[in-house]
């Protein structure tokens, strides 16, 4: 029997496991035949399921509203809808229609012009976002839930990120937790 510098216990060996195992995943995903690799991002994208957008209430479909107004692709603050929202996601460089599609108000739009639905917005996030789209579709960003070798359900960049103001406000931290006392 292999002698140890030290005796690895149950916790050592998991811990070990846990931080090897999504990098092996990831290795075996993109190694061997391109072919190979191809069928696997096939597979695991054909068995991502994903919640419908977080849209606020009575905001969607957009073309209910959009429908008959002219459309004004200038930039300019927004004064009678949407004076709400205020956009903090490289807001000297971007404006609304450089991601919401001008001509199909129900749909986003990538830098190219292809239309992306609300439902994959995470192809439009990982056009700026790529290492965080990478990290995302492995599991290492974001939420997933379900099998690691089956059904997953992942959540959108929007699920947990405001797309108009992605950064998280800070939180003041809570007091540390008191021990219970002991039991009589």
């Amino acid at each position: 029997m292999k002698k140890f510098w030290f005796k690895p216990d149950i916790i050592t060996q998991v811990f070990v496991l846990l931080l090897f195992f999504p990098l092996l995943m990831i290795s075996n995903q993109t190694s061997g035949s391109g072919e190979k690799a191809q069928q696997s991002t096939s597979k695991d994208q054909m068995d991502i399921q994903i919640p419908p957008p977080p849209f606020s209430e009575d905001m969607f479909p957009c073309s209910e509203c959009h429908a008959d107004l002219d459309i004004n692709l200038e930039r300019r603050e927004l004064e009678d809808f949407h004076d709400d929202i205020i956009l903090k996601h490289d807001e000297e460089n971007r404006w609304c229609m450089d991601c919401h599609d001008a001509n199909n108000r129900d749909m986003l739009h990538s830098a190219s012009g292809e239309l992306i639905d609300f439902k994959e917005s995470y192809k439009l996030c990982g056009q700026c976002h790529g290492p965080k789209l990478r990290d995302w579709r492995a599991g290492i960003h974001g939420r997933r839930t379900g099998n690691w070798n089956g059904q997953k359900e992942y959540l959108l960049c929007a699920h947990c990120h405001n797309p108009h103001t992605p950064k998280f406000e800070k939180m003041k931290p809570e007091t540390v937790p008191k021990r219970p006392g002991k039991i009589k």
